[in-house]
């Protein structure tokens, strides 16, 4: 076989005069009088091979024949193109190999889709998945993901973690989404299940003594799917023994940096901090996108007594409102704008008040024309609250930054028009939108910081100059209560700490108390989540109790881990980055199937392989199964059918 000296990709002006052996697929062929110029690729680039009848022989002969995706090797001599006849757009731009022998090793039949081609559906793409990665932009995308990988082990290794890894098969200890379970052939009845993370054994790992460890970790969960979720994903998982959260992020963020650097990524650092109620406030999002200067203002104080039915039901239950101003969209048309109440209305909210500001308008503040159905209904002071500073602040300035702008505005109308007029603050100007919700604080929030992520979309409001924003969001709540089950849920997981001074709320006030939580967000992406964890028994039954997990109930799903807990467990914590996530944002695409080998579709299923699929029914007996399908369906692999 002929063998490869070189790399298509790899060829230079300073091998010219050398003999070279070259392999890969055939990506084009021209027939130039006679004279063939054939491209030759591998996953690092191209080399154009010219076969001249007058100098190849029996080989320009043979290679007429030659189509693409044709697997092919050449050996022959280095050269300069001719004048005039250079590519500046390839690498090898400047150079041919002219061929004394080539080899073809396999042949290919027409292909399903041409590879250049950007039209293809995803499931055709998926269904010959192996065509789709000789991509060269899909390719690109799995070097860099291994880029990735790659740094992070370096980093990890030289601060002293051991990489370990856990098992795939073990018991199902419900982490918020379903298990995938897998039947035990020798224990009929009883099954493993597939890890949705290694969070108790890396716990356990701690308690064993290993001080520092990670994993690049496989993980599943059996929930819907989204463009940066598939059923089965991977983690750049550590823990750390003796630490506190500030040690946990401050290495993950020299982690995440050294990372990004070894992809050509520059992360800006020290990555700024919000706390979450701050984050909520302030962008309506625990994972907000700071490439873009929207803030959500609370305009609470400022509508406090106010005589607007609209707002005095909201206020009167304990709720708030709440606005955004949208720079650009004071010229959405009357469709638009009730299109958008309807959308904010799918999102849960009562309705939504919008003020177009410039123009011909039925309010003034100051020398600023406003127009707005319920302009009339509200006060100078009300009106000019609206439209004045909309409190952004850097983040990190505490969850009051928000309110006091309202508070200001409404304290005098002369003030809110002064700021109007000014523009200090981020006060609405001529040309833009304030967009009004009123109801409980939570569902404000989120409501418009949905709009908000609209209309950076919309309005292109994105910061182009700092194209990469992370930061940390932490102090999360250590309890989320559960309206439908009315009964309190863990924010993380029922091993997260909480703050040492609101220990003695977990039976009194669940709602108060704060976790030792943290989650790395990227241009309002989570990364991944982490937290200290509870390492004192007491601690540890509060929460339980709070949770209504009672002691069988919790030996039942975790005995295990509560007696290791039994013999001097350290303090410790981790976090676990998603690095499909990570990959995704870096490769600059927005579907992680386009960093993963062999993914999914929307629905789990493999187009390529044809899984899931049924199978034969010796094998359902071996596990003492038997399928039930609706009636009218089809029991897999030919098993008894049960409606």
């Amino acid at each position: 076989m002929l063998r490869r000296t070189v790399w298509c990709g790899e060829v230079r002006g300073s091998d010219e005069g050398r003999e070279v052996g070259v392999c890969g697929w055939v990506d084009g062929v021209r027939d130039h009088g006679g004279v063939l110029f054939v491209d030759l690729r591998d996953r690092t680039g191209l080399v154009q091979v010219v076969i001249d009848p007058q100098r190849s022989g029996p080989l320009a002969e043979a290679a007429k024949e030659w189509r693409a995706e044709w697997s092919v090797g050449v050996r022959g001599m280095v050269r300069r193109r001719a004048p005039g006849n250079e590519n500046p757009r390839l690498a090898t731009g400047d150079v041919e190999v002219e061929p004394a022998e080539a080899e073809v090793f396999s042949r290919s039949r027409p292909l399903p889709f041409p590879l250049e081609a950007a039209d293809v559906d995803e499931v055709t793409r998926l269904r010959y998945r192996y065509l789709d990665l000789r991509r060269p932009a899909l390719q690109a995308n799995l070097v860099l993901r291994h880029r990735l990988t790659k740094a992070v082990r370096d980093y990890l290794d030289a601060r002293g973690f051991l990489e370990i890894e856990t098992p795939t098969l073990t018991r199902s200890t419900p982490e918020g989404a379903r298990d995938y379970l897998v039947p035990a052939r020798t224990a009929p009845g009883h099954f493993y299940a597939l890890p949705q993370s290694p969070q108790l054994f890396k716990q356990l790992l701690m308690v064993g003594g290993l001080e520092r460890y990670f994993q690049i970790a496989r993980c599943w969960r059996d929930e819907d799917l989204r463009a940066d979720r598939q059923p089965e994903f991977t983690q750049v998982d550590l823990e750390m023994s003796y630490v506190s959260d500030e040690d946990v992020m401050a290495l993950t963020e020299g982690m995440l940096r050294h990372a990004a650097a070894a992809v050509g990524v520059a992360l800006p650092g020290p990555f700024p901090r919000l706390t979450y109620a701050d984050a909520m406030l302030r962008y309506g999002s625990d994972k907000p996108d700071l490439r873009a200067d929207l803030a959500i203002r609370d305009l609470g104080v400022a509508f406090r007594g106010t005589g607007f039915r609209g707002f005095t039901g909201a206020l009167a239950a304990g709720g708030t409102v709440r606005a955004l101003t949208v720079p650009g969209a004071g010229a959405l048309s009357r469709r638009e704008l009730d299109e958008l109440t309807a959308q904010a209305k799918e999102w849960g909210a009562g309705g939504l008040a919008w003020f177009l500001c410039g123009g011909e308008g039925e309010a003034r503040v100051g020398e600023l024309a406003v127009r707005s159905p319920i302009a009339k209904f509200l006060s100078p002071e009300e009106l000019a609250a609206v439209l004045g500073a909309s409190g952004a602040g850097a983040p990190g300035e505490g969850a009051g930054a928000a309110g006091p702008a309202g508070t200001t505005a409404a304290a005098s109308g002369t003030a809110g028009a002064e700021a109007v007029r000014a523009g200090v603050g981020g006060a609405a100007r001529a040309g833009d939108a304030v967009f009004v919700l009123a109801g409980a604080a939570d569902l404000a929030a989120t409501v418009l910081g949905r709009l908000r992520l609209w209309a950076m979309d919309r309005y292109q409001l994105r910061d182009a100059a700092t194209p990469w924003r992370p930061l940390w969001v932490t102090d999360f709540p250590l309890f989320a209560w559960n309206a439908e089950e009315r009964r309190w849920d863990s924010m993380h997981h029922a091993f997260t700490a909480p703050w040492d001074e609101d220990v003695p709320l977990i039976s009194s006030e669940p709602g108060r108390v704060r976790g030792k939580h943290y989650d790395a967000v990227l241009n309002g992406t989570e990364l991944g989540s982490g937290s200290i964890r509870i390492h004192r028994a007491e601690v540890q039954s509060a929460v339980f109790d709070a949770l209504r997990i009672g002691r069988e109930e919790a030996q039942e799903r975790f005995g295990f881990l509560l007696e290791a807990f039994a013999f001097g467990p350290p303090p410790h914590g981790g976090i676990a980055l998603g690095l499909d996530r990570l990959a995704m944002l870096f490769a600059g695409t927005d579907s992680i199937r386009d960093v993963v080998a062999f993914p999914k579709t929307a629905r789990g299923a493999d187009p390529m392989t044809g899984a899931p699929a049924a199978v034969a029914a010796k094998q359902l007996r071996e596990l003492h199964l038997r399928t039930e399908v609706p009636a009218g369906g089809r029991a897999a692999g030919g098993g008894d059918a049960r409606a």
